[in-house]
């Protein structure tokens, strides 16, 4: 069986090298398998006019990787899971897989290899996402917040090459880059919950291709995919109905699962929070109940305050 892979331009050499990856695990557990590349071209990541404060972020880097699979110009694709949308997706398309995930941790990286406490008053931190915006903004409201983008080798010369003092970025990619030395701190998880689904992979294809789907499970990471489905849970109820960013994570030790979410004001000064424990097979239903809850707290109301700092 040929199986063609993709990859889209964005990041494009993150996206290669966690699409070898993938490939290389579905060889592995399938002996003889043979599978083609194809990298699908796609918008380039300018940034131009997107705001500090978007939601809109998601997956609009991937509809055109996404279309080859739909057409059947190829037969799979491998997404960063924090970039499929948890809803408003193709009906076509399911995630047929999620392989073991790699650090869900945010990272800084900056000039001077300074921790965040130890930069000094109004340095410019960079950062895409509106999540970390706030959970910066908490713990260091006198830094200046910029809007960053690019893939992530731009991102760290950009702090290089001094445009900026800091910029704060997933652990995984890094790793994934073979660039860890470039991390100047694991930011805490009590004070820094990541967006949904990061560290993780999703291997996307048509949903009527049961023998690619098949094919794809091998690599199935059970705890991975526990985690994920939990957090993707979350980004439906607050993110895509409350319109309010998220972080969220979910930890599977044994046969339990940790999940747990926030949702902060623009400004950082007011933050919701909810954790619930249980049974593995549980962790969607905890992850409704956290987020019924930190709606019931009031983050239909703080989402509000997100909704008129975008005007």
């Amino acid at each position: 069986m040929g199986i063609f892979l993709k990859v889209g331009a964005r990041n494009s050499k993150l996206s290669l090298i966690q699409t070898d990856l993938v490939v290389e695990r579905i060889r592995q557990k399938n002996a003889g398998l043979k599978i083609d590349r194809k990298i699908i071209e796609t918008s380039s990541d300018t940034g131009k006019g997107r705001s500090l404060f978007s939601l809109q972020q998601r997956g609009i880097f991937d509809k055109e990787v996404d279309q080859a699979v739909i057409e059947g110009r190829v037969d799979f694709a491998v997404h960063n899971m924090k970039d499929v949308p948890a809803t408003d997706r193709n009906t076509r398309l399911v995630i047929a897989s999620a392989p073991e995930r790699g650090s869900p941790a945010e990272v800084l990286v900056s000039s001077g290899d300074r921790r965040l406490k130890d930069l000094a008053v109004g340095s410019r931190v960079g950062t895409s996402s509106p999540i970390r915006v706030a959970q910066v903004r908490r713990v260091r409201p006198d830094l200046k917040l910029e809007p960053l983008f690019g893939n992530v080798e731009t991102r760290v010369e950009r702090v290089d090459n001094g445009e900026f003092d800091a910029v704060i970025l997933a652990e995984a990619g890094l790793a994934r880059l073979g660039m860890a030395e470039r991390i100047s701190e694991r930011l805490l998880i009590d004070d820094f919950i990541p967006a949904p689904g990061q560290g993780a992979l999703a291997i996307v294809a048509r949903r009527d291709n049961l023998k690619v789907i098949e094919t794809l499970r091998s690599v199935q990471h059970l705890p991975t995919r526990a985690e994920v489905d939990a957090e993707r849970e979350l980004v439906r109820i607050l993110e895509e109905t409350s319109k309010i960013p998220v972080g969220g994570l979910a930890t599977v030790r044994g046969d339990q699962i940790q999940v747990m979410a926030c949702v902060l004001s623009v400004d950082g000064k007011e933050r919701l929070f909810a954790a619930r424990s249980g049974n593995v097979t549980e962790g969607v239903r905890l992850a409704h109940e956290i987020g019924e809850e930190l709606v019931a707290k009031g983050a239909g109301r703080i989402g509000e305050g997100w909704r008129n700092a975008r005007r």
